[in-house]
């Protein structure tokens, strides 16, 4: 038989040739029907709707499927991101018949496990799938495989229907009643003691090349310390691929470890593909703003410790010039800068702070800050391979440097509380596998987050800080209150407005005082790539302008 003529527009299709055929068709409920397509292309504007056809017209080009429907801008992208391909660089005939058999199969087990009110189309719930497991694995899976994956998935899906809320807990569970310590499902026994517990760190660089780890790792032996060698810990370091970080989650299950503490923000995918296979295993990543289920997220609270470093600096400082040294701009990282410089205009409001980035592919190795600059904000910690002062606050003058202070995250607390969470049987930990995901983001007032003072600094500076710490703990003093003016003065910020804490963790502008600049990724070290891929901010656009407008005009309204 002849093909139909049709015309397709914007994703609808319709029938100039053999309405007849494609009725009776419809009627018989075939799959399909050959035809002859017009593509009808609208002039590309800034209609969310024509931005995601034409997202959908790059994916065609890739893969000439017609199937796939996303609703929301930049998940056609990611689905291509998520089987390698590109408009340049396409499936090829066979290839492009095996991805639309593999979306038919997903498609046939998805109709059959839908529930109502999901909220979820198919395509939504396809690239959560490919994401979490990888195309090479979804391609071979067959009807019945997919749907054990299904199972394991379904609470992933349900919180992605849901709009992948995120659960900020922001202050530990002391302790519970004895009859919710029975409900947590862990164990098949009443109680949880540390004796039970074999506990894997998993690093993706060494303790003696990475502050990150080093940092940890102290925290991991305070740990033991704490808890008097009643718990066992294990170390695997180096995974610092997709693939060793997988080889050292399945060597962490082989050695019977139940809890798993995964320190790399860029080890949350492998986390999720494990904790839905093994959901007797209890899976903690190290990241912030994270919408997974299967596992739980934690993160220091670091802005409030930025913001008494940045009142510091300013009191310090006999300029109104002051250095700040960041490493990547991920979720968080931002914040702390924009914390810095609210804190440090708190005491001068004619300080200017001049940012830099360590983690930049074109750095010198050795940054020439402003001759009127003396006191610069550095990293927060030192690599004990590379051993230098150049940490913390610290002053700059005639090469010699002067430490004043420093942030210090007590990592060892955090886990000691982390690990009571599990034993008390928190809500948070109990819910882990359910339709939350629980992001622990905790601070000052927590304990886990605190300044390290030098003997450099005057009394009057350290009964101010101690001032400033003590309203910030009690929750009298909240750093990003009242107006706030980004860069170029643009207002984000009205005088009775308190930033919400999600938009805290999500900042991609900067404040109005600082010198510089939230680089592209590209400018970045390869090695850093992936992590701000999967972590990173972007430099402030005209979407969020937009965003921020609106959100003022209701503030004033």
């Amino acid at each position: 038989d002849e093909p139909v003529i049709v015309y397709e527009y914007m994703n609808r299709f319709y029938v100039q040739e053999g309405n007849k055929r494609v009725s009776v068709l419809k009627y018989l409920k075939a799959y399909g029907i050959v035809a002859r397509v017009i593509r009808l292309i609208p002039k590309k504007n800034d209609n969310p709707e024509v931005q995601i056809y034409y997202e959908f017209l790059d994916f065609y080009k890739a893969t000439a499927s017609y199937n796939v429907r996303f609703e929301k801008e930049g998940k056609y992208e990611r689905l291509l991101k998520a089987i390698n391909v590109s408009p340049d660089n396409p499936l090829d005939k066979e290839e492009q018949k095996e991805f639309r058999q593999t979306y038919e199969i997903f498609e046939v087990v998805f109709k059959k496990f839908y529930i109502d009110g999901m909220n979820l189309s198919v395509a939504d719930a396809f690239l959560k799938y490919v994401e979490l497991f990888g195309y090479d694995t979804v391609k071979k899976r067959n009807e019945s495989q997919i749907k054990a994956d299904f199972k394991n998935l379904k609470n992933e899906l349900l919180l992605s229907a849901k709009g992948s809320q995120i659960e900020l807990v922001t202050q530990p569970k002391e302790e519970l009643h004895t009859g919710e310590k029975l409900l947590n499902w862990l164990w098949s026994v009443s109680k949880i003691e540390p004796e039970m517990l074999k506990i894997a760190f998993i690093y993706p660089k060494t303790s003696e090349t990475s502050r990150w780890t080093y940092g940890h790792e102290l925290g991991r032996i305070y740990l033991e310390e704490s808890f008097h060698g009643k718990l066992k810990t294990v170390v695997y370091d180096h995974a610092d691929s997709e693939e060793e970080v997988c080889n050292c989650i399945k060597q962490a299950i082989n050695d019977r470890c139940n809890v798993i503490f995964a320190v790399g923000p860029q080890m949350a995918v492998q986390c999720v593909k494990t904790a839905v296979q093994h959901p007797e295993v209890k899976i903690f990543n190290c990241s912030i703003n994270m919408s997974y289920s299967s596992i739980c997220n934690y993160y220091p609270r670091t802005f409030e410790a930025k913001f008494l470093m940045g009142a510091l600096a300013a009191a310090m400082s006999e300029t109104d010039k002051i250095g700040y040294m960041a490493d990547y701009p991920i979720y968080g990282m931002v914040a702390n800068i924009n914390a810095f410089a609210l804190g440090a205009s708190m005491v001068n409001p004619r300080i200017k702070v001049y940012l830099n980035w360590s983690g930049l592919t074109d750095k010198p190795e050795d940054i020439e800050w402003d001759k009127d600059i003396e006191i610069i904000s550095g990293v927060d910690m030192i690599v004990p391979e590379k051993a230098s002062r150049e940490y913390g606050l610290y002053r700059l003058e005639n090469g010699r440097i002067e430490n004043l202070a420093m942030v210090f995250c007590n990592w060892g607390k955090f886990y000691e509380k982390m690990i009571k969470q599990i034993c008390f049987g928190s809500p948070e930990i109990r819910n882990m596998k359910k339709e939350k995901a629980s992001n622990f983001w905790w601070g000052m007032s927590e304990d886990v987050m605190d300044i390290i003072y030098s003997d450099n600094i005057p009394n009057a500076s350290h009964r101010l800080l101690d001032l400033l710490s003590n309203s910030i703990c009690n929750g009298t003093l909240h750093p990003f209150e009242g107006k706030i003016y980004a860069q170029n003065d643009r207002l984000v910020s009205e005088d009775i407005y308190k930033l919400p804490l999600m938009e805290i963790i999500q900042m991609n502008w900067l404040l109005n005082n600082i010198i510089g600049e939230i680089p592209p990724i590209e400018a970045f070290k390869k090695d850093a790539q992936s992590l701000l891929r999967f972590q990173g901010v972007k430099s402030m656009n005209k979407m969020y302008s937009k965003q921020i407008d609106e959100k003022l005009s209701k503030m004033c309204s």
